[in-house]
């Protein structure tokens, strides 16, 4: 592979490599975990505490020979392990990591990134490397991702890593042909590929002010980090932190940039608030969902952008003292944004939606044992799967250790005057599909369903190491 030379224009023709196994070389595999400095995926903090009972705790021999199935003796519903590589790791809830035909998922280890085959469970190698993963593409089977430019001196700190020059690849799973697509601009990081795979997104800050940062704003160096867009486990000063960096008012720019050959950047905002959990619509390649971070009761959360800047609209609005909105995902048809919604905070619990063409909302009452760190709908939008939290969350759920599948009901009473711009209330009905009381919660299980609804996708640390399971939908057979 000759060298990227700093101003050399991305994609051409010799930065296509025929791999079976894209193998990046060791001029930008360096980039170890330790060193991710930006605050989607930052960890530079200490995680917090694990509050598993002693009999809940992996056993010696869990650890060290995990179960591949077994049907949960409290649910009725088969579990696979899916991933033998320990602390390998699903994708974040709301990232997509299935090919376009539905038969492959994506996955990272600590050597990299890897795929799964959905029908025959066989995994295998794509990337090697400590790259940081953005998106399994819409449009191709591809994962795209970022990582330093061949010939750039190796980082050795978080400072280090965010002046490093750094850009974006695309590996065809299928092929193993990898591709280097734009340069990523200073103090900048990718988040986000767009649906017909022309256009990636982020923010750069227009100041360095990196101590500042989310995850380096605790007043301890940041020794941590991971391979993905959002972190893998919960810090134990989370809300400091948050409040910290909401505060200091960095000014960033909210950017694209073009992947067809160019490399052309452009400024779609800009912003002191804290920006971030960029998302693109997975049908509209011109929709792009952010969020104004921070702590969730101070701020007016999620919004959509069109990529020409225009159209920068409020997707909820809050409207009490409290109420809190945020963890939004896009549903398969990327019409409709969904989210998880209290009303206040801590007291009671919705999974709330806007479609962005009807403007139709809808908002989906659970109980208090059934609130999730995350959820996730079905591609067919019939069922809706959350995995649950433990006491220490936000619902405080004396019983909520359960990954569950929840299906819709309209209330019953109909005799109301409805209107258009009313919302419609809905009610969920759980149905249990995995005890996690051995699971350590600091680790987000973040659900998933698979393209053909036959399993709920979720990451676990309950024997120890961190896996990828599957739940089985349909109950197992007596």
């Amino acid at each position: 592979m000759p060298p990227v030379h700093p101003f050399t224009l991305a994609g051409q023709d010799w930065m296509t490599l025929s791999l079976k196994t894209t193998v990046l070389r060791s001029s930008f595999v360096f980039m170890a975990a330790s060193i991710l400095s930006h605050p989607g995926f930052a960890q530079g903090f200490p995680p917090a505490k694990d509050t598993r009972s002693p009999a809940n705790m992996p056993t010696a021999a869990e650890i060290s020979n995990p179960p591949r199935s077994w049907v949960d003796k409290d649910t009725g519903h088969r579990i696979v392990r899916l991933t033998d590589e320990p602390n390998s790791a699903s994708f974040y809830f709301n990232v997509n990591a299935y090919t376009p035909d539905g038969t492959e998922m994506v996955y990272t280890t600590p050597e990299g990134i890897s795929v799964l085959n959905l029908k025959t469970l066989k995994t295998r190698s794509v990337v090697k490397g400590h790259v940081h993963t953005l998106v399994v593409g819409h449009k191709t089977p591809s994962i795209f991702y970022t990582a330093p430019i061949e010939g750039s001196p190796e980082p050795t700190t978080p400072a280090d890593y965010r002046k490093t020059p750094m850009a974006i690849f695309a590996t065809n799973v299928d092929t193993g042909i990898t591709k280097m697509l734009a340069r990523v601009p200073p103090r900048a990081s990718l988040v986000t590929v767009n649906a017909d795979e022309t256009l990636a997104a982020g923010t750069y800050d227009e100041q360095d002010r990196s101590a500042d940062q989310y995850g380096h704003n605790a007043g301890t160096p940041a020794p941590a980090g991971t391979s993905q867009t959002s972190p893998l486990d919960q810090p134990a000063n989370k809300g400091e932190m948050m409040e910290r960096r909401l505060a200091a008012r960095i000014p960033l720019v909210l950017f694209t940039i073009d992947l067809t050959g160019s490399g052309k950047v452009t400024q779609l905002l800009h912003s002191t608030d804290w920006v971030n959990h960029l998302l693109f619509s997975p049908s509209d390649p011109t929709v792009l969902m952010y969020c104004h971070e921070g702590p969730w009761q101070k701020v007016d959360r999620i919004w959509t952008i069109h990529t020409d800047g225009t159209g920068n609209q409020l997707m909820h609005k809050r409207t009490m003292f409290m109420e809190i909105a945020g963890h939004e995902f896009w549903g398969w048809d990327g019409d409709t944004v969904y989210y998880d919604l209290q009303t206040p905070k801590g007291e009671d619990f919705w999974l709330a939606s806007m479609n962005l063409k009807t403007g139709e909302q809808v908002w989906r009452h659970m109980a208090r044992n059934e609130w999730s760190i995350h959820f996730n709908v079905s591609p067919d939008k019939t069922m809706f799967t959350g995995d649950g939290g433990d006491p220490g969350q936000v619902a405080h759920a004396p019983d909520g250790e359960w990954i569950y599948l929840f299906r819709p009901d309209i209330p019953r009473q109909t005799d109301g005057i409805d209107q258009k711009d009313f919302i419609q209330p809905r009610v969920l009905h759980a149905e249990k599909l995995v005890n996690m009381s051995k699971h350590n919660y600091r680790l987000e299980p973040n659900v998933s369903f698979t393209p053909d609804q036959k399993m709920v996708i979720f990451r676990s640390n309950m024997f120890g190491p961190t896996y990828v399971f599957g739940v089985e939908i349909a109950p197992a057979a007596k």
